[in-house]
């Protein structure tokens, strides 16, 4: 049971990770009708930024403040100065620019950073463990990441459903050109979406950063996931990102925790140690395609 609850709390934390990257990414595609895929970028802009800001600062907290700022400009600029060029072009001129942009970031990285991965040590606080029960001692920071990412959440729901802009960035999602009609400056709302996409990005980003290894091209492979997520719930949806991020995450960390002890009793160790992950990719992507086949919107996406 005790193993069972930390799997539980690992998979959470997965999937408020991947719902940050993909909220951000649907929102930008679903009103913008932008397919970026430099999104992963910006999540590696944000753990690199963050590790050079808590180098300076000596802190990890002081980093991660300031690597936010510093990701919204970034997201800011790339927008004005290429996204804006983009909208009007049509998805495989969003792929072809957007796949340009990762690798101009991948080398600005390399002449920037070097090509040496970092790592970002944790405060003592954040890395001592504490007890979820008495019998279950759990990693502070994954903890942390957790409550962070959930409050993270809260916001985006309350900032969308409640409020003048989250109407309006319902509202573009259905239809632009009305809501362009109705005197809402449109290209300064893409602006704020674009913005807040990278944002989002890049607090993904620098909060794994001390979980993994700082390194170009860290965002690549977490792109396809994301992609896989907004499918699953819908494109333009934060609900159905949402929903979505959770299963996937529950479904790829379960699946590598306890796959391999079921393999086990019908393959050979290391069959079953090598057969456990790859399974549990597959079943990520064996859940997309009959999502897509029984509802091709998505989860929670409009339907029809």
């Amino acid at each position: 049971m005790t193993l069972l609850i930390e799997q539980f709390l690992n998979g959470v934390q997965l999937g408020l990770l991947m719902f940050l990257l993909a909220a951000g990414l649907t929102l930008v595609f679903g009103i913008m009708d932008l397919v970026n895929l430099a999104h992963g970028s910006l999540y590696m802009f944000g753990a690199y930024f963050c590790a050079s800001f808590a180098g300076w600062t000596d802190s990890f907290v002081l980093g991660a403040l300031l690597a936010l700022p510093a990701a919204l400009a970034l997201g800011v600029l790339v927008e004005l100065v290429v996204a804006r060029r983009l909208y009007a072009r049509d998805h495989l001129d969003h792929v072809l620019a957007t796949f340009g942009l990762i690798l101009i970031a991948n080398d600005l990285v390399r002449l920037v950073w070097g090509p040496d991965g970092r790592r970002i040590p944790l405060p003592a606080w954040l890395a001592s463990p504490i007890h979820i029960t008495p019998d279950l001692p759990y990693p502070t920071y994954r903890f942390a990441v957790i409550v962070v990412s959930a409050a993270v959440a809260l916001f985006l729901y309350w900032l969308v459903t409640r409020t003048r802009i989250g109407m309006w960035i319902r509202a573009g999602a259905s239809d632009r050109d009305m809501i362009g009609a109705l005197g809402v400056d449109i290209r300064t709302l893409f602006t704020l979406v674009f913005g807040l996409g990278a944002t989002l990005a890049a607090l993904a980003g620098l909060m794994a950063a001390p979980i993994v290894t700082v390194q170009i091209g860290m965002g690549d492979n977490i792109l396809i996931l994301a992609l896989v997520v907004i499918v699953i719930g819908g494109i333009g949806s934060i609900k159905g990102a949402f929903a979505a991020a959770m299963i996937v995450g529950m479904i790829d960390t379960l699946g590598r925790a306890f796959l391999p002890g079921l393999l086990k009793t019908v393959l050979s160790v290391n069959a079953a140690n090598t057969a456990a992950p790859a399974i549990s990719s597959m079943l990520v992507y064996l859940l997309m395609a009959a999502v897509l086949v029984w509802r091709p919107t998505g989860l929670f996406g409009a339907r029809g």
